[in-house]
């Protein structure tokens, strides 16, 4: 057969969208499935372009069908051939083959042989398990909701800022952070931070948002989507130790601002996602969750509530309903309250802002009334929290008042307090997970089932 050329070589997702027969075709794919008879054999090969497999007709006498008692499932091959109209159910074309060349053997062990597979299993296989049509379906819809966030910003104006993953500084406040060190932590030697690389205790970070935030007063409208980092002993199907966020911020903005652009991203990608990735969603439509779509389309269609935190505890105080974890102000909601308000009460997305200070960041815009913070949280059916934000506190004073109360260290943030004394202004900006949106938008319930390779405690094998 010769070299493969890569412009030779049709993809399977362009053969099933051909709109005529086509002749000379080159495919190259995995084999999912063999059925022989006799003088010819069918094979269903695909090559993770889209989720629908490719059917291969080999005759007898075909440069190949020699061949086939290799071929198994996994086999790796390249079919030359013609594209025909297919008299089967299920499929428009199929591939009558002239030539098959097997390009990669597939030992007999292979563990992706049978059509369904725990998703317990598969994580312990994270290396393959991009073969199924499951994990396969993630990874595209993943890879286009990754363009179309970027879209999103770039046809909004903002600016697209990489922010460093070490850092000295912790933005959350929680303390879970990883330590980053040069220091070997078994040679016993009484090394201090002094010796360290940096001079100093260095980690990975928790979010871009502080580092950004520098940027958003030079530039106004900025963005960063990358890998953040939390040391949290948590195994949990909601928790991993490395997940990414999409960070913007916007300024000579106010916390009503800063909703609007949640409320306009999210539309934007459940409608992308609908629209582009209708193939592999319908997947998670029929095996994950019934009804996906139709939750799917009322939230891109549903007005997005807004109310105080304030009037949220009123509302589950007055739901006439017991709660495992009764509501009371200066507490965070819990999924109950969440599910409450989102799945029986507005039976849509609710923005609760206006929270107490104590339960947020010291970075979040001190309100009037010294109680409360102009934060927001975004809550949707079935997911609970999507997005959190809030307006960030412009004024230097304040800052390190909230800095200092919290027995913080001024010194590690003397360049984010520096931003409030040259031209400080009101901004605003949140935080989107996008593992967390991965799992609202397919309805998979483990967030190690939405990121290619899971980092959660005592897992680090792939």
């Amino acid at each position: 057969m010769g070299s493969l050329s890569f412009r030779e070589r049709v993809a399977c997702a362009a053969l099933h969208a051909a709109a005529a027969a086509r002749s000379d075709v080159l495919a190259t794919g995995w084999v999912r499935t063999k059925r022989e008879s006799k003088g010819f054999a069918f094979l269903e090969i695909n090559d993770g372009s889209c989720l629908a497999n490719l059917q291969v007709v080999i005759e007898d006498g075909a440069h190949g069908y020699a061949d086939l008692h290799e071929v198994t499932t996994g086999t790796a091959v390249a079919v030359r051939g013609d594209l025909v109209e297919s008299p089967g159910k299920g499929q428009r074309w199929e591939l009558k083959a002239s030539a098959l060349d097997i390009i990669g053997r597939c030992d007999a062990d292979f563990p992706l042989q049978k059509k369904r597979h725990s998703d317990e299993f598969l994580r312990s296989i994270a290396h393959l398990r991009a073969r199924t049509n499951k994990y396969g379906a993630l990874a595209r819809i993943r890879s286009r909701l990754s363009f179309a966030i970027h879209d999103f910003f770039q046809g909004r104006g903002f600016h697209y800022v990489h922010t460093p993953i070490i850092t000295g500084s912790d933005c959350e406040g929680a303390g879970e952070m990883f330590r980053v060190t040069s220091l070997d932590p078994y040679a016993g030697a009484k090394a201090t931070a002094d010796d360290d690389f940096f001079g100093k205790e260095a980690h990975l970070t928790v979010s871009g948002q502080l580092s950004v935030e520098t940027y958003c007063l030079a530039l106004s409208k900025v963005y960063t989507f990358g890998p953040t980092f939390r040391a949290e002993n948590s195994n949990t199907s909601r928790h991993m130790a490395e997940f990414w966020m999409i960070e913007p911020e916007l300024a000579f903005a106010d916390i009503h601002d800063d909703m609007q652009l949640a409320e306009e991203l999210v539309r934007h990608l459940v409608d992308f996602l609908r629209a582009d990735c209708a193939e592999d969603l319908a997947l998670f439509g029929r095996f994950v969750e019934p009804g996906l779509d139709a939750r799917l389309a009322a939230v891109a269609e549903a007005e997005f509530a807004r109310i105080s935190y304030g009037e949220a505890i009123e509302l589950l105080r007055k739901a006439g309903r017991p709660f495992e974890y009764p509501p009371e102000w200066g507490g965070d909601l819990q999924t109950e309250h969440e599910r409450f308000l989102t799945e029986e009460y507005f039976k849509g997305p609710v923005f609760v802002h206006d929270w107490p200070k104590d339960i947020k960041a010291f970075y979040m815009r001190l309100n009037d009334d010294e109680r409360t913070v102009a934060a927001m949280d975004l809550l949707v059916p079935h997911s609970g929290e999507l997005v959190g934000g809030s307006a960030r506190e412009e004024r230097r004073d304040v800052l390190a008042r909230r800095i200092a109360e919290l027995g913080f260290d001024e010194a590690d943030y003397w360049w984010y307090l520096d931003t409030r004394r040259f031209g400080s202004v009101p901004h605003a900006g949140f935080g989107l997970g996008f593992e967390r949106f991965l799992m609202f938008a397919t309805g998979v319930a483990n967030i190690r089932d939405v990121i290619p390779f899971p980092r959660t405690p005592r897992n680090l094998d792939f």
